[in-house]
């Protein structure tokens, strides 16, 4: 409950009534000392919600042209507003995507998401051609600084070297670009090796 409680900033005490209720509407199994859990219905609900906040998001940057790094606010206010009909007609006009510009897998409309099988870039092979597939940090400031080093859903990548010592590793982008990230910050990007063929 501490845990719940600091990442949604709020004090242990309001945590603890906010899952109370959650409970008392069926959403969660709550057991005090031990933890919660989604119920089968909270589940479904929460997969509704990422559904919408994630097409929303998409269709802030795809549509309306904003930056991916300041859609999240955006997207949190507009999912409630709109209705489960214009969320399928975004749904249709953005081709049925499957991942939001975050690389983040959007829901289908039957609460399924698609698996992916991916790693975070300080479990990659040296020398290996991989393909950025989620930035799973959504702070603007982030999202802006590996925005313009090009590290991006979709960029193929290399890491090239690994320092223990400075907890940092290099990756390459192209013959003219390396950037050197921390471990945590690498931590934030997951990949999945690029098939033969695939994206540059």
């Amino acid at each position: 409950m501490g845990r719940l409680a600091q990442v949604m900033g709020v004090v242990p005490g309001t945590a603890t009534s906010m899952v109370k209720a959650l409970a008392d509407s069926g959403l969660v199994d709550y057991e005090p000392r031990l933890g919660v859990r989604l119920t089968r219905a909270g589940e479904q609900l929460a997969l509704h919600v990422l559904r919408r906040h994630r097409l929303v998001e998409l269709f802030l940057v795809q549509v309306v042209g904003l930056d991916w790094s300041e859609v999240h606010p955006e997207a949190e206010e507009l999912e409630h507003a709109i209705s489960d009909k214009v969320l399928e007609r975004f749904d249709a006009l953005l081709g049925y995507p499957v991942t939001d510009p975050h690389g983040d897998p959007i829901p289908t409309s039957a609460g399924q998401v698609p698996v992916q099988q991916l790693a975070d870039l300080t479990l990659c092979p040296l020398d290996e051609k991989m393909t950025i597939a989620r930035v799973i940090d959504q702070d603007p400031a982030f999202l802006q600084y590996v925005s313009q080093r090009g590290l991006i859903p979709g960029k193929s990548v290399w890491v090239r070297q690994r320092h223990a010592l400075s907890d940092a590793l290099e990756v390459e982008l192209d013959a003219q670009q390396r950037v050197t990230l921390s471990l945590t910050a690498a931590r934030k990007f997951l990949v999945t090796a690029t098939p033969a063929g695939g994206p540059a």
